[in-house]
């Protein structure tokens, strides 16, 4: 049997924009795995009304609902009291849980207002989920033929409580699994590499193939149903390969996240060191390296040389030549890239020097035109990168990773 879930994210903040709704993305993820499809999201205010009415349609389209937020201790958490009321449930005061808040603010060394204890009141009834990652406990329920489950708000305590606590509730409507493989992309747009993959997209029923736009790369993600996941990846083997073939080079690996990722796989592998030289990108590429875990044992360091004197003291670029070709030239790409690699003692640099805006520089050329270095003993390439008349940090952002995917296609054999 399918089983559908809606979640319920409550909170003001979250209509405000004042945060993102990352439990949503988390918990969707979460439930896709258990083979359980998630077709709405709904976000509802701290209005007890509003969310009453958003329970009473969910429950006219799901058999699981979901919520986040408005278990805490404040006048507007008011996700119970509203659940309840909706599957007709009083709220009744669990004295194991209010003995495991009480202990908590003890560990803590801090004093417990009264008003933590609106925490322990739970539907009467229900399953406990007992909250090792905060104060306020989760439930879970069945009532009306559909299976309610209440989870805190906090992104940490979510998440732990949906993997820990909710799973196990949610356990025995599992038919089968769901598995994805996603095959990750640098260089394509979404729409290049529909239009490559339609005709394999359009014949398969599953697994399931779909393109997805991120500003990392667009991904493109198989999806397999079967009794167990040796045989849903036996499903996607095949398209996995065939989908690699389609497009080529612009593949930089399955299951990854980013350039940069791969880039430090692949330094790793060949036990080499990369440094950076930029320019326009203002240290992007370096940050985007050492954002990494692990990324001190191949990263040396980078030089934001954004001025001329700091290209021609600190990088050895000479004067004549910035003042023959101007700062954002090919020929000063390649003596950055060539001058950090000697600066930093590493094995290949990359560089970076262009136009980010919001107008043209002081020789006519236009925002976006960027041109990336790439320096390894023996030898040199240079790119000229169009990012387009598009905002200062697209133009930092795209440059810095066309920049670092230079190294990948170099450490692959590309360039």
């Amino acid at each position: 049997m399918s089983h559908t879930a809606e979640l319920i994210a409550v909170g003001t903040e979250l209509l405000l924009g004042d945060i993102a709704n990352t439990n949503a993305q988390m918990l969707s993820q979460g439930l896709s795995q258990l083979g359980i499809n998630v077709f709405y999201h709904t976000v509802v205010g701290d209005n007890p009304e509003r969310l009453r009415q958003a329970v009473a349609i969910a429950k006219t389209r799901a058999d699981i609902i979901l919520t986040t937020g408005g278990l805490g201790p404040t006048c507007d958490d008011l996700t119970k009291v509203a659940l309840a009321e909706s599957f007709g449930k009083k709220l009744v005061r669990h004295a194991p849980s209010e003995q495991r808040i009480r202990d908590r603010f003890a560990a803590m060394g801090h004093e417990m207002t009264e008003n933590n204890l609106q925490q322990a009141m739970l539907p009467e009834g229900c399953t406990v989920l007992d909250n090792d990652w905060g104060t306020a406990p989760g439930a879970a329920f069945t009532a009306e033929g559909v299976r309610v489950i209440l989870l805190p708000g906090p992104p940490w305590e979510c998440e732990n409580m949906f993997r820990y606590r909710a799973v196990p509730f949610l356990q025995d409507l599992v038919e089968g699994v769901i598995v994805s493989r996603t095959v990750k992309t640098f260089g394509i747009g979404e729409s290049a590499a529909e239009a490559v993959l339609r005709p394999l997209m359009t014949r398969l029923q599953n697994p399931t193939l779909a393109p997805y736009a991120k500003p990392t790369g667009t991904e493109l993600r198989i999806t397999a149903r079967a009794q167990t996941q040796a045989q849903a990846l036996a499903l996607i083997a095949p398209v996995e390969e065939e989908v690699k073939a389609l497009l080529g080079e612009h593949v930089i690996g399955v299951d990854v996240r980013s350039v940069p990722e791969v880039v430090l796989s692949l330094l790793r592998e060949r036990g080499l060191t990369l440094g950076t030289a930029e320019s326009c990108t203002g240290g992007f590429m370096a940050k985007l390296m050492t954002d990494l875990p692990g990324s001190s044992a191949v990263f040396r360091g980078g030089v934001v040389s954004y001025t001329n004197e700091v290209k021609a003291n600190v990088l050895g670029v000479p004067w004549a030549m910035l003042e023959e070709h101007g700062a954002v030239s090919p020929q000063v790409a390649q003596a950055m890239a060539q001058g950090a690699r000697h600066s930093l003692g590493c094995d290949l640099a990359v560089s970076a020097t262009g136009v980010a805006g919001p107008g043209p520089d002081e020789r006519g050329n236009p925002v976006g035109l960027v041109y990336l270095g790439l320096a390894w003993e023996g030898g040199c390439y240079v790119k000229e990168f169009r990012a387009g008349n598009v905002a200062r940090e697209r133009v930092r952002r795209q440059s810095a990773q066309q920049g670092l995917d230079l190294v990948r296609r170099k450490l692959t054999g590309l360039l």
